[in-house]
């Protein structure tokens, strides 16, 4: 399992597992835990980078519609998972 590590406010470092990534109308999704406990709680998180960046940007996503949809793909992609 990659765990990748994402710094926030340039100060704040936190590292992630990712269980999974896709790819929806050009738009990069993961989805990551901190833990890899059952139970654990996940995060969807969207590229707002453009191709031109060095680094990735990710932002979590919190609408609803958008999370929603997204989640869906990754319960197929992941047949074990299940969001609540």
């Amino acid at each position: 399992m990659e765990k990748i590590k994402f710094v926030f406010d340039e100060t704040e470092e936190v590292e992630f597992f990712v269980l999974e990534q896709t790819k929806i109308s050009g738009i990069s999704y993961l989805l990551v835990t901190d833990s890899m406990d059952d139970g654990a709680e996940c995060l969807i998180l969207r590229d707002t980078s453009s191709a031109s960046d060095a680094e990735s940007v990710y932002e979590i996503v919190e609408d609803d519609v958008e999370l929603t949809a997204v989640s869906k793909v990754f319960e197929e992609l992941l047949e074990d998972i299940t969001f609540e």
